[in-house]
């Protein structure tokens, strides 16, 4: 049984929900559907194979005009086998285009059947270490001919600073590249990496009609995280914002207002007085819901879920982090998990479980 539910922030489309593994409140209630192509992935939380064939949505390229959103990794710096850290991939126009390189990023787009030679650029919000700690392995595994293959130089986008990241990245591995290319294993013009820097609240990726717009936020009360950007992606008249690291901004207001899936941050614990500072450089719940209210997504998303440490803090389950968004927002809601997908068509915005 399908149901769905109707929104008209730039144009009326369909919102189609599946639930299977998955905590979502409409402002209607839980909708269902589960389309044959979302099929499990083979070990989506565990150990894959080479001869594992995924059967992931994202290793499919999206047709014509649609766009195709999936959360790589959705968790914070807590190492955890279920949520890796924070990534998500935007498909559009036969463009794979990664924003952010958390902890085991290359193994969810191996587990969603995305050659690793076929990134086209990766995007960096910020520079705190569970953002770019799995960015070596993407290069690095992308250019070995058996597990990438890919042709040409390594493309990272970003504010001032990513060149920094590329460039110590090549000092870092310059033994690994360097024996690889001697033993004749790798083409040398394949291991490169090309740093492109912006200022931001402007468009810094134009090509094929997929155009990316980096826009300034706030990772801390006094400023003192730069640069810390946020990122929206637009083709064929659909559109994705990534608020990035954030307490709550006008930014992502100004960007994200009436975007088909709005991908924001959370910070959350069973007693909200438990880590004051961490509070106080993400955005919890209720100001999330705000920011929900005021920009009405096709689809909210949280990703980035800081929620609880492990034998040290107590965190909240999924129910709790929505009533507490609730308090403040009444619409189209998912609480993400690593291999989520969501296919952006002319029509509605449909949601394949990992």
């Amino acid at each position: 049984m399908k149901n769905s539910v109707l929104r008209t922030p730039l144009r009326t489309r369909r919102i189609a929900l599946g639930l299977a593994g998955v905590v979502c409140v409409m402002s209607a209630g839980c909708t269902s559907s589960q389309s044959p192509e979302a099929a499990p992935v083979s070990g989506s939380n565990g150990p894959t194979t080479t001869e594992t064939v995924s059967q992931h949505p994202a290793a499919t390229t999206p047709s014509g005009n649609e766009m195709r959103v999936t959360l790589l990794g959705t968790g914070s710096p807590v190492p955890s086998i279920t949520r890796f850290g924070m990534s998500t991939l935007v498909q559009a126009n036969g463009l794979n285009l990664v924003f952010d390189a958390g902890r085991g990023a290359t193994t969810r787009l191996t587990q969603a059947g995305v050659p690793l030679g076929q990134i086209d650029g990766v995007f960096l919000t910020h520079f705190h270490s569970d953002h770019v700690n799995g960015l070596s392995d993407m290069w690095l595994s992308g250019f070995i001919p058996a597990l990438g293959g890919r042709e040409g130089n390594f493309d990272l986008y970003g504010p001032i600073g990513v060149k920094n990241i590329g460039d110590g990245l090549m000092q870092t591995f310059r033994n690994d590249v360097d024996v690889r290319v001697a033993d004749a294993e790798v083409d040398p013009a394949t291991t490169g990496i090309v740093s492109h820097e912006f200022e931001a609240n402007r468009v810094i990726f134009d090509r094929d009609g997929v155009a990316v717009t980096m826009f300034k936020v706030q990772h801390d009360p006094n400023s003192a995280i730069e640069p810390a950007v946020g990122y929206r992606i637009d083709y064929a008249d659909k559109s994705v914002l990534i608020s990035g690291d954030t307490v709550p901004v006008e930014n992502v207001i100004r960007y994200g207002t009436g975007v088909d899936v709005l991908i924001h941050e959370v910070a959350d614990f069973q007693d909200p007085a438990a880590l004051p500072k961490v509070y106080a450089h993400h955005t919890n719940p209720r100001q999330a819901g705000e920011i929900f209210t005021a920009t009405r997504p096709g689809m909210a998303v949280y990703s980035h879920i800081v929620n609880g440490i492990p034998g040290r803090v107590a965190g909240i389950p999924d129910e709790t982090l929505i009533e507490r968004t609730r308090e403040s927002y009444d619409g189209p809601l998912t609480v993400g998990q690593d291999l989520m997908s969501f296919q952006i068509t002319d029509d509605e915005v449909n949601i394949s479980q990992p």
